[in-house]
């Protein structure tokens, strides 16, 4: 029996829940805030959620949250050092190119991981998991960039997470997602103006030099 085990069999799976919904919720207003302590914080919050989508037999979503764990540590350094000679990361808006490339990458890989989950897993909600799924793939890519149509794609995708998580009883799960909702709202908002601000001051500065 893992630790994760132990607590739940303590405590209660409804515990576990609620501690990961603190921790999601944290980790998101950090982010909102460009604050580097959200992918800590993210870590602790997904390794409990790898627990919880095992028990939901949400079989995409475990496997998101270890990629999750992953993408974590490189979006912690990205920040840190992925800006211009190895300086912070700055908020920046995605090439048009990306519009093109984007909605298909997302029609790909969530017919090709729903396929995959219909026939070879009992997973309760296949099509739906895995579009979920891909698209916060995508959506977490793009915080790791610190590109501002990552809030977008956060928004559509809380939507229907939300409706999918009131259908399996994940209700401190649904409460979570409709935290992480309004916050990816407020996030888009806050990085835009940032992301104006730092144009505005270029072009000031270009038009000074």
């Amino acid at each position: 029996m893992n630790w994760l085990q132990i607590v739940a069999h303590a405590f209660g799976m409804s515990t576990i829940e609620w501690v990961a919904v603190a921790f999601g919720i944290v980790s998101v207003y950090l982010s909102v805030r460009e604050n580097i302590w959200s992918w800590p914080t993210a870590i602790v919050n997904v390794s409990l959620y790898v627990y919880i989508f095992l028990n939901a037999k949400l079989y995409a979503d475990m496997g998101l949250q270890v990629f999750y764990i992953c993408i974590s540590f490189y979006g912690w350094w990205n920040w840190l050092y992925g800006g211009e000679n190895r300086t912070e990361l700055h908020v920046t808006r995605l090439p048009r190119r990306w519009a093109v490339v984007l909605p298909f990458v997302f029609v790909a890989g969530a017919a090709a991981l729903g396929t995959l989950l219909s026939h070879y897993t009992d997973a309760s909600v296949p099509y739906a998991d895995a579009s979920l799924a891909v698209a916060s793939l995508i959506a977490q890519y793009l915080m790791t960039k610190k590109a501002l149509e990552n809030w977008a794609i956060w928004v559509a995708a809380d939507v229907g997470y939300i409706a999918m998580y009131i259908y399996k009883g994940l209700y401190p799960t649904t409460f979570l997602y409709a935290v992480f909702l309004i916050l990816a709202a407020m996030g888009y908002v806050r990085w835009r103006r940032t992301f104006e601000a730092s144009r505005a001051a270029a072009e000031s500065h270009g038009e000074a030099g």
